[in-house]
């Protein structure tokens, strides 16, 4: 039965790797400041959006910054997190680079950039009025007003004569990854105006690029308490999410752009593309009445940053939930990393403090190991007994098995005590697995020597031969249940082990190397304590 529960675990992990390999698609105190140069360039014309699409949009009358024939302007934003592009063109964002975060190990490789749209693509954070009276292009050009007294503060004010004010003021936060954005509709006409808001993130999928196997590259959303994950390639038409949006975006392993509406119970989101490589998420306000001389407001709270779980929970919208840990195995992922950066915290190395972890984990399952091994080694040696019986009785089955269960019962050995202790430290093991594989503190997180970044895998693999080996040795030291055929079956598993672990995670190898070296210690003491 050890031998089976093996098999299992073995079985389990090989199942999860051919699953992510094949069928997964892919401080000090801060300050905020807001650079007064501007730069001058050509506005592009919107990419084409089929009309089926909530953001097809035609302009009824021309606002009064493209009557004046004004021009796009760009205005700079830079906090201690990142360094922002913001246009005119629409009042919507052009660039966002993260500080801390870079593409790539190198010290001189380039920032994190969260924006990805070809020039002639609408931008992000752009409006919409679908549906609506009003009718606004998103290429419309807007008139940035700089807060003097509160340089945190960004306004863009485009009106349509005798019809509407938009505002769209932006406020950014000190230390922070999100930022405010208040939407001001102002009815400039003389009678009501139907109004519905969009505010919609633009992003341009690479048909060229890679996905990554282990980790979802797409919109994201978070609606009535479920997450929910699309794959952009598949979306050909408009999908609608919601209401009750807490909010939606679009993510990459590490990082993620969201949407974050102060009234979710009544915001939906609508995903769509233009028939090529640029997809839309609107989130978008129900229909309602702006009476004349009235103003109605929209308030949204824009997150562009790491997936870091600290940072997501601050802000209560359930944001976190875009850690892909899984429905179930997120209740074991989430404290294990909170652990995990308790350990890195006293010592600042997330290798050593997957090492500690590993130990702690040991630990508190030692007495189930120990009754694990002890229990194989009492069934190893009644294994001559077991074996006259299956010779005694080799044509008769139901004795064979009544007579050994007495046989079991009578040397007071249960045959599923080798079994059940190393099956409750499954969802264990699994939910470490998640931690490891996406949690973004390991990201380009060195450890020693050769391994500078634990959420790659060993450049030179030597971490997993090693553990290959640990294997080979914990296998050899595992008292066997006198089948030779599966015991040399079982002797094959190191190597396909070792195989498997090449293009893990340097991390989560780290974790299963030294869960070996624990396990034959621990190993080793029972059995000489049973010899």
């Amino acid at each position: 039965m050890d031998k089976r529960s093996i098999l299992a675990i073995i079985l389990s992990l090989m199942v999860i790797y051919i699953y992510q390999a094949f069928f997964v698609k892919p401080r000090p105190a801060p300050k905020t400041t807001t650079a007064p140069q501007e730069k001058v360039t050509t506005p592009e014309d919107r990419s084409p959006v089929s009309p089926g699409s909530p953001t097809a949009l035609r302009t009824i009358t021309p606002s009064i910054q493209e009557q004046k024939g004004l021009k796009e302007r760009e205005i700079p934003v830079e906090t201690d997190e990142f360094i922002a592009l913001f246009s005119t063109r629409g009042g919507a964002i052009k660039s966002l680079k993260l500080k801390r975060y870079r593409e790539h190990i190198a010290k001189d490789s380039p920032l994190i950039e969260l924006v990805h749209v070809k020039p002639t693509d609408p931008l992000p954070l752009s409006l919409t009025f679908p549906g609506a009276d009003i009718n606004l292009s998103e290429k419309t050009i807007y008139e940035a007003q700089l807060n003097e007294i509160d340089k945190s503060i960004i306004t863009f004010i485009t009106e349509m004569p005798h019809l509407i004010r938009v505002e769209k003021i932006y406020r950014f936060k000190p230390g922070r990854y999100d930022f405010d954005l208040e939407i001001r509709n102002t009815n400039l006409g003389p009678g009501p105006i139907n109004q519905t808001v969009g505010l919609t993130w633009y992003e341009y999928i690479d048909p060229q690029k890679k996905s990554d196997s282990y980790a979802h590259e797409g919109p994201v959303s978070f609606a009535a308490k479920k997450i929910e994950r699309d794959d952009p390639k598949k979306i050909v038409a408009t999908k609608t999410v919601g209401p009750d949006v807490s909010w939606g975006g679009y993510e990459t392993k590490y990082f993620i752009a969201a949407l974050i509406p102060q009234n979710p119970a009544i915001t939906s989101l609508y995903m769509s593309t233009n028939g090529g490589d640029l997809l839309s998420i609107s989130a978008l306000s129900p229909k309602n009445i702006i009476p004349p001389g009235k103003t109605t407001v929209v308030n949204y709270t824009v997150y562009l940053g790491p997936k870091d779980y600290s940072i997501l929970k601050s802000l209560n919208v359930g944001l976190e939930n875009a850690i892909d840990f899984g429905d179930w195995l997120k209740w074991l992922a989430m404290p294990l990393l909170i652990v995990l950066k308790f350990l890195y915290n006293l010592i600042p190395n997330y290798g050593v403090a997957i090492i500690i972890l590993t130990a702690i984990i040991k630990i508190i399952f030692w007495p189930l190991g120990n009754k694990s091994y002890r229990s194989m080694k009492e069934m190893q040696k009644l294994q001559p007994k077991v074996a006259e019986l299956q010779e005694k009785y080799k044509n008769d089955k139901n004795r064979l098995s009544q007579e050994i269960m007495n046989l079991y019962k009578t040397h007071k050995v249960n045959p599923m005590g080798g079994c059940l202790p190393m099956l409750i430290q499954i969802p264990v093991f699994f939910g470490l697995y998640k931690t490891l594989l996406y949690a973004i503190e390991l990201r380009h997180s060195p450890f020693i020597w050769w391994i500078k970044d634990l959420s790659a895998k060993d450049p030179y693999y030597i971490t997993p031969i090693i553990m290959g080996a640990t294997m080979f040795i914990q296998q050899k030291m595992t008292p066997t249940a006198g089948d030779p055929t599966q015991a040399k079956i079982m002797l094959l598993m190191p190597a396909i082990f070792t195989v498997m672990f090449l293009n893990f995670p340097s991390g989560l190898v780290i974790y299963w190397l030294f869960n070996n070296i624990i396990s034959i210690g621990q190993q080793y003491y029972i059995n000489k304590r049973l010899s």
